[in-house]
């Protein structure tokens, strides 16, 4: 089909002609999906911490009112503390404290997060693990060790931690990772759309004429005749009529004798 343009309707009879091999895939690739989420990933969940840049206890003392210039001052720090916290300064310190974790600093690195909301003075620490216990404490160890660590490398104490993590939440957690709906609906895309792509590319491959209606479409001359193919439930019908009508030929009550 690939010397002619397909029009709207076209599209729809490919589609149409197979649809079962569609859905086949769609069906197998969604299957696949739930199980490797529901079975196969690991759940990860996350545990989070607020921690707050504000003014040191020289400037509150002093002022009379809020320093806007301070807040400034205090907000642009938040970026290069968020970049501090993932430093080996603050997590060799946490490996080397809490060895009930039993990590390394590379290892942490990959498990946090570090974010901010515009113009705010707050920041929010986010571990993920594969325990959400595991995730709490790790995640209230970091802000501790950051929050004690932060004076001696700015000589400044602007930290204070707003929240820590429940390490026993009276609602259990749920996981974060695997998120089971979105994994199904990116499957179903993804695979309907390899399915379409498979149809169109098999139906583009294919230049054999099947029909009166491709003959006079591709070629443009009418069809003279046409020979069909039998199936077998046919074929065994026309062989036994066959049978039929050449015993009745040769039976020897239609045939007389002349005189």
């Amino acid at each position: 089909m690939s010397a002619q343009e397909l029009d709207l309707r076209d599209y729809f009879q490919i589609v149409r002609k197979r649809l079962w091999m569609i859905v086949s895939i769609v069906i197998v690739v969604c299957l696949l999906a739930g199980v490797y989420s529901l079975y196969i990933k690991n759940p990860v969940y996350e545990a989070s911490t607020k921690i707050i840049v504000n003014q040191t206890q020289q400037v509150q003392s002093t002022a009379s009112q809020l320093d806007l210039n301070q807040i400034n001052t205090n907000i642009q720090l938040i970026n290069t503390y968020k970049e501090i916290i993932k430093t080996p300064a603050i997590l060799d310190v946490v490996a080397k404290d809490y060895p009930q974790f039993n990590t390394t600093a590379e290892e942490l690195l990959k498990k946090v997060n570090v974010s901010s909301v515009n113009n705010t003075q707050v920041m929010t620490l986010v571990v993920r693990d594969n325990s959400y216990q595991r995730a709490a404490e790790i995640v209230n160890a970091i802000s501790l060790v950051f929050k004690q660590e932060i004076p001696s490398l700015f000589n400044v104490q602007n930290v204070s931690i707003l929240n820590e993590a429940k390490l026993n939440p009276t609602v259990a957690p749920g996981p974060v990772e695997p998120n089971v709906v979105m994994n199904l609906v990116i499957a179903f895309i993804v695979s309907l759309m390899i399915g379409l792509g498979i149809a169109f590319l098999l139906e583009y491959m294919d230049d054999t004429l099947k029909t009166e209606e491709d003959i006079e479409k591709y070629l443009g001359l009418p069809t003279i005749a046409m020979i069909t193919r039998l199936g077998q439930e046919e074929t065994k019908s026309t062989e036994t009529q066959a049978q039929k009508l050449s015993r009745k030929a040769g039976d020897l009550e239609h045939v007389t004798a002349a005189k």
